[in-house]
């Protein structure tokens, strides 16, 4: 699970810095900003669910 979750991350972080090189694709480095923390955010709450358990 946490290699994925590591996947995701670095995958949202390319997009992003890929995005903001190329000027005409700003809305890519939105979407990777915006992804990088949906997916930072869930594994956050998956891992404090999982020690609470």
């Amino acid at each position: 699970m946490w290699a994925l979750l590591i996947i995701l991350l670095v995958l949202w972080a390319g997009l992003a810095v890929f995005g903001f090189v190329i000027k005409g694709l700003l809305w890519l480095a939105v979407l990777g900003i915006v992804l990088f923390l949906a997916t930072l955010v869930i594994g956050m709450l998956r891992r404090s669910a999982a020690t609470k358990e």
